[in-house]
């Protein structure tokens, strides 16, 4: 493998296209994903998400672009890359009538680059490292859903691995099995592992990732740290009047479009407007009160995560856990 310190991304893309006949799934992506990273690959369902995936470990070949994973250009290295690459595609399948020890044993008995001498150890080891030792004799079948999606990531974790990809880790689960897979996945990236998430989740990819890239029907529309996509996002003014309709008035005189009321309680009114880099906080306040409008409140807002993904998808996500 290729020393870490040769390259600083785990994952690398130019143009990479797929093709299903005449329809583009992927379209010309340039992913970048720094090492060490926790990257969160999000878009709505049907966005070329799983599929870029598939790429990426060699399960589907592009029909062109240039993939790169840990140094090592694919799909000529794969042979390579792929004993230090860990996945959970697609949700975990297991034997629901077999322990968990006995489901990763199989699992690891099918790995031809791992030796059968230290299989056991490895096996209590993974179990340990995702907090399943407790439940490691049980049958899979009595697994909850989260447990269940542990033991897909233990499976991942049987060797040690410098990249973990996550295809919807916490899709379906509750609270409580959402917050064990977050805690798992910001663990791994302690021992300096990346791991890249696929998610239509935000709110997950809020609390978990510290890179994020966003899909739009197969195109990549945005990508970099968290902050960055912050910033990316408009900057907004709130108001809270109870003259509203003269506080609109006086907002539209100078410039400013408001594009969002609601109400605040008691008969005051919130009105949101973008607001424009040469404009001053101090001097729309000013104008308010020039024009006799009562004043309540006045905010200047970042842009949500939220607000900038449904701007550049032209779709909701699910923030609710």
């Amino acid at each position: 493998m290729t020393d870490a310190a040769t390259t600083q991304l785990a994952i690398e893309t130019h143009g990479l296209t797929k093709m299903f006949g005449k329809q583009t799934a992927v379209n010309g992506i340039d992913l970048a994903v720094p090492r060490g990273s926790v990257f969160g690959f999000l878009g709505p369902n049907g966005s070329g998400k799983t599929t870029t995936i598939r790429v990426l470990l060699g399960l589907a070949s592009a029909t062109s672009g240039d993939v790169s994973v840990l140094g090592q250009p694919l799909p000529g290295r794969l042979p390579q890359v792929l004993p230090h690459v860990g996945a959970l595609i697609e949700g975990p399948g297991f034997y629901p009538f077999l322990s968990g020890t006995a489901n990763l044993m199989r699992l690891d008995t099918a790995d031809r680059f791992v030796t059968g001498a230290t299989r056991r150890k490895r096996v209590e080891q993974a179990l340990e490292r995702v907090g399943l030792t407790h439940a490691a004799a049980k049958k899979v079948k009595a697994y909850s859903l989260g447990m269940k999606q542990r033991l897909g990531i233990a499976n991942a974790l049987l060797t040690p691995r410098d990249l973990i990809v996550l295809d919807e880790p916490t899709n379906g689960l509750d609270p409580q099995g959402t917050r064990e897979v977050r805690n798992l996945v910001r663990s791994l990236t302690a021992e300096g592992t990346t791991v890249f998430v696929s998610s239509h989740l935000l709110a997950e990819i809020e609390q978990m990732c510290t890179h994020a890239a966003v899909m739009r029907a197969g195109s990549l529309v945005a990508q970099g740290s968290l902050d960055d996509l912050r910033r990316a996002g408009q900057t907004r003014v709130r108001v809270l009047t109870r003259d509203d309709l003269a506080a609109e008035n006086v907002l539209r005189s100078i410039g400013l479009m408001p594009d969002h009321r609601e109400s605040a309680g008691d008969g005051v009114v919130a009105l949101t407007a973008p607001l424009p880099d040469d404009r001053q906080p101090d001097a729309i306040v000013a104008a308010l009160v020039a024009g006799g409008v009562r004043v309540r409140g006045f905010s200047v807002e970042g842009s949500t995560l939220e607000d900038l993904f449904v701007a550049l998808t032209g779709e909701g996500f699910d923030v609710v856990q």
